[in-house]
């Protein structure tokens, strides 16, 4: 018993490195208070300010620069869906998958910014607020779990997370980091789609599955919670209800194809039993 719990742990390197790496982060900047916490995230960030510059490192120390008021609430939100995401994919997909999200989207984002600024639909004072945090690379891991969905639920879980990230963008009033869980979400089931493989779940991982989507919600939804419930269950009902359709229409004609080929096969056989006997067919 013990050996197996510990061989599961044994899988998890990952989750406990970048977890203890994120909480090690967190502790020293409450250690040192308020200014160098302010400090840290101003040059973490990965604004348009600092990548124009060519801060190109703080497309990874971003991801380790998180809000220390509140890490009881996202540290095990975040571990949860790393250990999900090893479990599944094991450590070197977890890493792609995280690195995609994180750095993918926080580019396809500040790409956005810039065209956003340079034709004036965005102030150029967008270039300095900051933006650190693991959100973005936890919501695409969450993305790549499409894959894993049990066929007859995952219809619903496309539909449900699509409406959610997207609504939140589109109430948030376009607000850029609701766009970046977007994006991210939508390349982690790009990429899931390459991780796919038979998924083995069991009880401890339903559960990990469930602190991770309400970790991955909560970072989604954030001041719209009850538009984006609406729209969720309104996305994962017409998904559901279109994928039952398609699966509906698709059968009989299923049947009918394999009706025909056993016609077929039938006078095939029959024409073959009315050749004359005795006659040799080189």
């Amino acid at each position: 018993m013990i050996t197996a719990i510990l061989s599961r742990l044994g899988r998890l390197k990952v989750t406990f490195a970048f977890g203890a790496a994120l909480a090690a982060v967190a502790f020293a900047l409450l250690h040192f208070g308020s200014k160098v916490e302010a400090h840290v995230i101003r040059n973490a960030s990965t604004n348009l300010h600092n990548l124009g510059q060519g801060r190109i490192g703080t497309l990874i120390s971003s991801a380790f620069v998180n809000p220390v008021d509140s890490i009881q609430i996202w540290l095990p939100g975040v571990v949860a869906v790393l250990a999900l995401g090893e479990l599944l994919w094991h450590s070197r997909r977890l890493l792609v998958a995280f690195a995609v999200g994180h750095i993918g989207a926080t580019l396809l984002v500040a790409g956005g910014l810039a065209a956003a600024v340079s034709i004036g639909l965005q102030s150029r004072s967008i270039a300095d607020v900051a933006d650190v945090g693991m959100s973005y690379g936890s919501v695409a891991v969450l993305g790549t779990f499409t894959a894993a969905i049990p066929q007859r639920w995952r219809a619903a879980w496309i539909g449900w997370w699509l409406a959610v990230a997207c609504g939140s963008a589109v109430v948030s009033g376009g607000d850029f980091t609701a766009v970046g869980h977007a994006v991210a979400l939508v390349l982690g089931m790009a990429l899931g789609t390459r991780f796919r493989g038979s998924a083995h779940w069991t009880r401890p991982r339903y559960v990990l599955l469930a602190v991770a989507s309400a970790f991955c919600y909560l970072l989604i939804a954030y001041d719209e919670v009850p538009q984006t419930i609406v729209l969720g269950v309104a996305g994962a009902a017409l998904a559901q209800v279109v994928w039952a359709l398609r699966r509906a229409w698709k059968s009989p004609q299923t049947n009918s194809s394999a009706l025909a080929s056993i016609q077929s096969d039938s006078q095939a056989s029959g024409g073959s039993s009315s050749s004359s006997p005795g006659i040799s067919h080189s």
